[in-house]
């Protein structure tokens, strides 16, 4: 298998007044593309930290962050924001989608960022992927007219549309009842399935980690434990 995602003995520090909190403390961690993998942790594990360094939002204090094959550390401003816009895709717990915009037009909004395409095809890939998500008939509504559910497929339709190599989702189902957050990571597994797309979740919420193929976990910024599993057995385990 190929690795997508590396990360050799990175550490994390953030200054606090005259105190310095290490975020993370020497973490080393492969995930192979492909993968459908959560972290899991309580709050100030190091989780949401460990995302953001592979998400390019932020740089480790030591250590070294490969993505796609390329070391982070060594990227221009330039290539790490071409990095976020072709290989990588995100899903926050607020969803972070534009109020003033329809589903449409917030599932477009990264494409209109790639100059090598044209309208017609923005559309075309803004269709697909809303439809694949069952929102076709709330394609002209606005978020505040739509359901959390809703709203966090829209979020994912548009992590989804510039089909990234990688999908980071921090806390996807927080602020979703149980029945629809499993709809949601139910969602994101038929993703992985079908386009081989690495997901990589971050949870505390135990009624999900259960549909995970692997689990990460991480306390006071080290990783605590790690276990794959055969999916189906676990989740036959869990039904029965």
């Amino acid at each position: 298998m190929t690795t997508i995602v590396e990360l050799k003995g990175v550490e994390k520090e953030y200054p606090l007044g005259k105190l310095v909190v290490n975020a993370l403390r020497g973490v080393d961690l492969a995930i192979q593309k492909g993968e459908f993998s959560a972290v899991a942790g309580p709050s100030g594990s190091g989780k949401t930290t460990l995302l953001n360094l592979v998400g390019c939002v932020d740089v480790p204090t030591r250590g070294e962050v490969w993505v796609a094959g390329q070391s982070t550390s060594s990227l221009s401003d330039a290539a790490l924001t071409d990095l976020r816009l072709h290989r990588l895709g995100f899903i926050f717990q607020t969803f972070n989608l534009i109020g003033v915009l329809n589903v449409f037009q917030n599932v477009e909004f990264p494409l209109l960022l790639r100059a090598d395409l044209t309208a017609g095809e923005r559309r075309q890939k803004v269709e697909a992927m809303v439809d694949r998500v069952g929102l076709t008939p709330q394609m002209k509504q606005r978020p505040n007219e739509l359901s959390g559910g809703q709203r966090q497929r829209v979020a994912i339709a548009r992590a989804l549309v510039t089909q990234p190599d990688i999908v980071l989702a921090d806390e996807p189902t927080a602020n979703l009842d149980s029945v629809t957050g499993r709809n949601i990571i139910e969602l994101m597994k038929e993703v992985n399935r079908d386009a081989q797309t690495t997901f990589i979740f971050s949870t505390h919420d135990h009624r999900v980690l259960e549909h995970a193929q692997r689990v990460i976990s991480m306390e006071d910024g080290l990783i605590s434990g790690d276990e794959s599993r055969n999916l189906d057995t676990a989740e036959g385990q869990v039904a029965s």
